[in-house]
């Protein structure tokens, strides 16, 4: 099956029970014929973990939350906290051990470099990558992404000093553009400055190479290049959808989102 085939999750949003916008469901389109068939399918998880990336905080998956609770999982949103990758990694694991079973552990964003680490864990069922990196081993991934064309928030980013944040047009425009401003301009206000040395670190391990792994595509992506997105996950053999949405598709599209990391769960 070609890549850019894709069969709707119509069908799957009839199904759940969130009362999923029909127009948006036809927006998020599934391509089975990427799951890696050397990779068992995920058992059933009862527990689901939240990582988020830049110009951001936890509650940026509050919208994805709840419905997730009402599906009668167990939920954790990681406080990332955006200073080196090995401190975000050990937050994660942290987490991690705390959790009673299989697991589907879930990243945005950056985020997808620490989901790609910690996600060896033994509780790991299954890794969710959102709109999100997913660099090899020892990958560089600012090198990888250079190969694709330069997303416009790069511009965007601003510094003071050692640490770094997004500029508000560019958060607005490029982060969170199919966002209503007003909600987009409160998400800007909870923004979480990152160091630069977080920027400098790489993954020793990539869990996607033998755990289940399942990728959203965001098409309108202005924070990481869609191209980057759709070659990352078709490397790792993800089952993918592709949504049509800015890189917060979790916030704009949770319906969505939540059916896929359900679908990692092993529930349909």
């Amino acid at each position: 099956m070609d890549r850019r085939t894709f069969l709707t999750l119509a069908a799957a949003g009839a199904a759940f029970p969130l009362g999923a916008d029909p127009a948006k469901a036809e927006s998020a389109k599934a391509d089975p014929g990427k799951a890696d068939p050397g990779k068992a399918a995920p058992p059933p998880a009862r527990n689901v973990v939240l990582v988020h990336g830049l110009f951001a905080d936890g509650s940026c998956w509050s919208e994805v939350i709840g419905r997730l609770q009402m599906a009668g999982l167990t939920v954790t949103s990681v406080q990332n906290p955006l200073t080196t990758l090995d401190e975000a990694v050990a937050s994660v694991r942290r987490v991690l051990a705390r959790q009673d079973g299989p697991t589907v552990l879930v990243g945005h964003s950056f985020a997808g470099m620490i989901v790609s680490e910690a996600g060896t864990d033994p509780n790991v069922s299954a890794l969710v990558y959102v709109a999100a990196r997913a660099p090899d081993a020892g990958e560089d991934y600012a090198a990888l992404a250079r190969t694709f064309p330069t997303p416009p928030a790069s511009a965007g980013i601003v510094f003071d000093g050692e640490y770094g944040r997004l500029g508000e047009a560019a958060f607005l425009r490029d982060f969170a553009g199919d966002l209503p401003e007003a909600k987009a301009k409160v998400l800007y206000a909870v923004q979480q400055p990152f160091a630069k040395a977080l920027l400098a670190g790489r993954t020793t391990q990539a869990a996607w190479r033998s755990k289940p792994s399942f990728y959203a595509v965001s098409t309108e992506d202005r924070t990481i290049d869609p191209d980057l997105e759709r070659f990352m996950a078709k490397r790792m053999g993800a089952t993918t959808i592709e949504v049509t949405a800015s890189h917060l598709s979790l916030i704009s599209q949770p319906d969505t989102i939540a059916m896929l990391i359900l679908n990692a769960a092993g529930r349909p």
